[in-house]
C-alpha cells in the first residue's frame, strides 16, 4: 500500500480548512491501495485556524498539525511540511479550496508513469490582477535567472516522488526559493492541464510585500546572474563616459566658444550614481543572506506538533 502526504500551509483559512480537509479524505478513499496523512501547517494565523485544526486531528489520527512560534510565510511552512513527510507520494496543495481535488489521480498519473514531479497547469487562473502579475513577473524572472523552461508552470497544486522531497529538505538555508529547489534537484516534471477552481471563502493574503520578497529571493536564492549583470552594466557605464569624454573635448577643440554643459553633467553623476547604489544594493543584498545564513537562521520554528510520534504537547 503507498502513502500520500499532504502538505497545506495554514493562513486565514479557519472557514476553508475542513471542506479541504474532507475533500482529501473523500478522494483518497475512492481507491484501497492507498493510505494518506495530512500535515497541516498553521503559520501563526490570525483567526482560529488552529482550533479548528485542534478538533480535525482530535476526531481523526491521519491529520497532523504543524504550529509555528512565528510567521514564515508560505515557504517555511511547506518545508516544514516536507521535513515531517512520511508518504511515497508528497502532495503540496493551498487551504483555500482552489486546488481541484476532484483531478488528482490525473495529477498522480504522470509519478505512477515514472515521473518524479507532476504541477497542475491551469488555462486560466483564478485570482486578481495584482496576484496575476505577480505571478508573471516571476515566471519572467526565473526564466532568465535560473533558466526555467518557457512552458512548465509552478502552481499550487504539485505532487512528488518520495526522494525528490529528501533532496529538498538537505536545503537547510532560512531563504527557501521552492521552484528553484525543484529545478536543481530534477528536470522530469511534468504539467499536466485543468481548470483552477474559486476559492471557498475569504480573500488572498498575497500582499505586496510578499509579492516583493518573493522577487527578491527568486534573484538572489540559486544565480549569481545578477552580479554578473551588474558587473556588465558597470562596464557598459564606463565605456559611454570615456567616449562622451572623447566627444566633449573634439567637441571643444572644433567650436572653442561652446559653453560648459552643466545639466548634461549632473544628469550624468545622478544616472551613474544612481546605478552605483543600485548595484552597491543588490550585493549588500547576498552579503546579508550570507550573513544571515552563517547566523544559522531558521526556515521555521515549531511551537508544537500533534499527531506526530514525536509529539510532545
Amino acid at each position: 500500500m503507498k502513502k500520500i502526504s499532504f502538505v497545506i500551509p495554514c493562513y486565514g483559512s479557519e472557514k476553508t480548512i475542513e471542506p479541504v480537509t474532507e475533500e482529501i479524505i473523500s478522494v483518497v478513499g475512492e481507491r484501497s491501495e492507498y493510505d494518506y496523512e495530512i500535515i497541516a501547517v498553521n503559520d501563526c494565523s490570525p483567526d482560529n485556524v488552529l482550533g479548528k485544526l485542534r478538533t480535525l486531528a482530535r476526531d481523526n489520527k491521519k491529520i497532523k498539525v504543524i504550529n509555528f512560534a512565528k510567521n514564515m510565510n508560505r515557504p517555511g511552512a511547506v518545508m516544514a511540511g516536507l521535513n515531517n513527510a512520511s508518504g511515497d507520494y508528497v502532495v503540496v496543495m493551498d487551504d483555500d479550496g482552489q486546488c481541484p481535488m476532484d483531478h488528482f489521480w490525473t495529477l498522480c498519473e504522470p509519478l505512477e508513469q515514472g515521473h518524479d514531479v507532476s504541477i497542475a497547469k491551469y488555462p486560466k487562473r483564478k485570482q486578481s490582477a495584482f496576484k496575476n502579475f505577480g505571478t508573471f513577473v516571476n515566471k519572467k524572472m526565473t526564466e532568465f535567472i535560473i533558466n526555467r523552461p518557457k512552458d512548465m508552470e509552478f502552481t499550487n497544486f504539485m505532487i512528488m516522488q518520495s526522494y525528490i522531497v529528501k533532496e529538498i529538505i538537505k536545503y537547510k538555508n532560512p531563504y527557501p526559493y521552492f521552484t528553484g529547489l525543484l529545478l536543481r534537484t530534477t528536470g522530469d516534471i511534468v504539467n499536466v492541464h485543468m481548470e483552477e477552481r474559486e476559492r471557498i471563502s475569504g480573500s488572498t493574503t498575497f500582499t505586496f510585500g510578499k509579492m516583493l520578497a518573493l522577487w527578491v529571493n527568486g534573484l538572489t536564492a540559486f544565480s549569481i546572474k545578477p552580479l554578473r549583470i551588474s558587473s556588465l552594466i558597470g562596464v557598459f557605464c564606463a565605456i559611454v563616459g570615456f567616449l562622451f569624454g572623447i566627444f566633449t573635448i573634439v567637441q571643444k577643440l572644433v567650436r572653442p566658444d561652446i559653453s560648459v554643459g552643466w545639466s548634461s553633467t549632473v544628469a550624468i553623476m545622478l544616472f551613474i550614481g544612481g546605478l552605483i547604489m543600485l548595484m552597491l544594493g543588490m550585493i549588500g543584498e547576498y552579503l546579508g543572506r550570507i550573513y544571515i545564513s552563517i547566523n544559522n537562521s531558521p526556515q521555521f520554528v515549531v511551537k508544537e506538533k500533534i499527531n506526530f510520534d514525536d509529539d510532545n504537547a
